[in-house]
């Protein structure tokens, strides 16, 4: 058989928000050998009912099929959608990036935060901690850039999606 490139695709799964659901879910992945680049997961509903899990994960097409025939037939499972199948979406990232340094470096830490939008959360005469928000290339970008003004730790959400347009899906 002809191997199949792997495509990332960014998965919206609908849940019952209880105990064990989230274990469920990634042992799906687990046992399969499936990996995970990303995950999050939140309450979406008025009565914490319903929680909204997003995984990005890549496979060839097959195997990406596969995924989201086997996540459908869980129970606690009320909707999987292949936003990267389905269309327009939107992806956010957020990223909380401390960097040290005094001077020149200081100075240059500022300007690329500025450039990139990230805001200074924390600051000290050492140091500062920004957070950054946005594609999760604009903010691998932005890391690269502050390892070279002194990067000191990275904390990342995982990647939040939605389908765009006036209707849920």
């Amino acid at each position: 058989m002809k191997h199949l490139p792997s495509e990332r695709h960014t998965l919206s799964i609908l849940v019952d928000n209880e105990a064990g659901v989230l274990a469920r879910i990634v042992g799906l992945f687990s046992a399969r050998g499936y990996n995970i680049e990303s995950l999050t997961v939140a309450d979406v509903s008025d009565d914490h009912a319903v929680s909204r899990i997003t995984v990005v994960t890549s496979g060839p097409p097959p195997v990406i099929e596969q995924i989201l025939a086997q996540l459908d037939r869980l129970v606690p499972v009320h909707r999987v959608i292949d936003l990267t199948a389905y269309g327009p979406h939107v992806e956010r990232e957020m990223a909380l990036v401390k960097v040290a340094g005094v001077g020149d470096k200081r100075v240059e830490a500022l300007r690329l935060a500025d450039i990139f939008r990230a805001r200074p959360v924390d600051t000290s005469t050492a140091s500062f901690v920004f957070e950054v928000s946005g594609s999760t290339e604009k903010v691998n970008q932005f890391i690269t850039l502050m390892r070279e003004v002194g990067l000191v730790e990275v904390a990342r959400t995982g990647v939040v999606a939605i389908a765009r347009g006036a209707e849920a899906v």
